[in-house]
């Protein structure tokens, strides 16, 4: 199990410089590397393996007795292996099972082709298809994809296991090897075969790569003076753009407020505490860390600017990581409503090493705790009011790229069903055979749509289909509605 946070984060977010103005922040004294992606590039003191021969072997680590059987093993192996070894390979094969051998699903090894290739992709633009990936039971899944990427366009939800990329199988794969199967030019199509929890049938899911926004606020103004702002990461400027959202949601006659933290996987610490600092009052905890020893030590919000109208956060299965700090300091803090559904539960903080060759490994150093000193790990915060989405927000991506007609049945014709049944287009039965009633359904809602009347679900009637059901799940919004309606409870 191990986890990516900011797949599609742009390198210079994670130079050694903005680590230090991390942690350069008043009342932090520790290297909190939650939710950086690429490792810190100060070279590693606190940890050091020397292989090699005999001799090698006997220089400076002869008192360290817990190394004998793992020199005796490397020795017996580049002596007596029927072909030649690559010492590389295997002081990097020792170094891997180490940290494999912990089963922490956030601590992680790469070695220096590894590292090398992966910062060339993270370096080289924002393109890909968006989204958050870990590993988990041997099999990479979906944390949460980013709002506005070709992930969640093509309907990819959190918890979606990742089977195959292009018809080669990454289970049992790092992360890493995933990522770099996964990334790849703006323009270029991979196919993703995906498993959704509760189906028993994969799907495959064509996904065109593109640029990933920069964007991270998205703020409008909604009925009776109530803003709507979403945080869909944390990122550098992520502080910056939600002042600027709130000054012009303020400017606009913002009386109340609702932040929108579903599918945000996290990103910098820094910027979580500054947002998080906004909202809950100075002097109050806003989060703990508990290291190795046991030991506690509190961070609470110092002064400043307050928001003092009335707020309420939307979680889901997507908030993660720094989002879930945000979302503990104001619930705890400060009494703020939380609606939706349990979040994605990761408590733990990690620190990153680089070795002097390229590679590089990432660990787990400590726990954060909430104000209240609970622990969310693989457990996640339950809202305050639990609401859920509908159910056709959670039906299976439609292939573009296979046409679909009468007579023809499958798993296929049958989502189409019910995302045709779910916009009042009556297909008849929903069975997934795409019979006359079926054909004159989508004849119907071609011509709500304009579009060339066939009667037959191609290409551009099936993006439009999904495009019209995610118009609807933002206009119906079940979760936005039970805030609103938690805000009017305070008047």
């Amino acid at each position: 199990m191990k986890v990516v946070e900011a797949l599609e984060q742009d390198k210079t977010d994670q130079s050694p410089q903005q680590e230090s103005n991390v942690i350069k922040m008043k009342k932090f004294k520790f290297v909190m590397l939650i939710f950086i992606l690429v490792f810190a590039t100060a070279g590693i003191t606190t940890f050091a393996l020397a292989f090699g021969d005999e001799k090698a072997v006997n220089v400076g680590v002869t008192d360290r007795s817990e190394f004998t059987k793992l020199y005796d093993a490397y020795d017996k192996l580049n002596d007596n292996y029927y072909k030649d070894l690559d010492k590389d390979t295997l002081i990097d094969g020792a170094i891997n099972g180490m940290i494999e051998s912990v089963g922490d699903p956030y601590s992680d090894y790469m070695d220096k082709d590894e590292a090398k290739k992966f910062d060339e992709s993270i370096s080289s633009s924002f393109e890909g298809i968006g989204a958050e990936i870990q590993e988990k039971d041997g099999y990479i899944a979906i944390v949460s994809p980013i709002k506005g990427s070709p992930a969640e366009s093509a309907g990819l939800k959190p918890n979606d296991k990742i089977l195959k990329v292009d018809d080669k199988s990454i289970q049992g794969m790092s992360v890493s090897e995933a990522v770099l199967l996964i990334r790849g030019e703006k323009g270029s199509k991979v196919t993703l075969t995906v498993q959704r929890p509760g189906q028993d049938k994969s799907m495959e899911v064509t996904i065109t790569r593109d640029e990933i926004p920069i964007e991270t606020v998205y703020a409008e103004m909604k009925k009776d003076g109530v803003a709507k702002i979403q945080i869909t990461s944390f990122s550098e400027h992520t502080y910056k753009e939600l002042t600027e959202a709130l000054n012009e949601m303020n400017d606009k006659g913002m009386k109340k407020l609702v932040i929108d933290l579903r599918q945000n996987p996290g990103g910098l610490l820094d910027q979580a505490i500054k947002i998080s600092n906004l909202f809950v009052p100075e002097g109050e905890v806003m989060f703990q860390v508990e290291d190795s020893n046991g030991k506690v030590e509190k961070y609470v919000a110092e002064g400043g600017d307050k928001i003092d109208i009335p707020t309420a956060v939307l979680v889901d299965g997507g908030s993660a990581s720094a989002a879930e700090i945000l979302a503990a300091a104001v619930s705890e803090s400060n009494d703020i409503p939380l609606v939706g559904t349990k979040t994605f539960g990761k408590g733990t903080v990690q620190t990153a090493e680089e070795f002097k060759d390229g590679s590089n490994m990432k660990f787990t150093t400590a726990k954060w705790l909430t104000p209240e000193g609970n622990w969310i790990h693989e457990k996640g915060i339950k809202p305050t009011v639990e609401v859920k989405m509908p159910d056709y927000a959670e039906l299976p991506y439609l292939n573009p790229d296979k046409e679909l007609k009468e007579s023809d049945l499958s798993d296929q014709v049958k989502t189409a069903e019910q995302m045709l049944n779910a916009l009042d287009f009556n297909p008849g039965n929903v069975d997934g055979y795409y019979d006359e009633d079926t054909t004159k359904a989508v004849e119907k809602f071609q011509e709500s749509k304009k579009l060339k009347v066939t009667g037959k679900l191609d290409s551009d009637t099936i993006i439009q289909l999904m495009d019209s059901l995610r118009e609807k799940l933002q206009k119906n919004d079940p979760q936005f509605k039970k805030a609103v309606e938690q805000l009017n409870k305070k008047n």
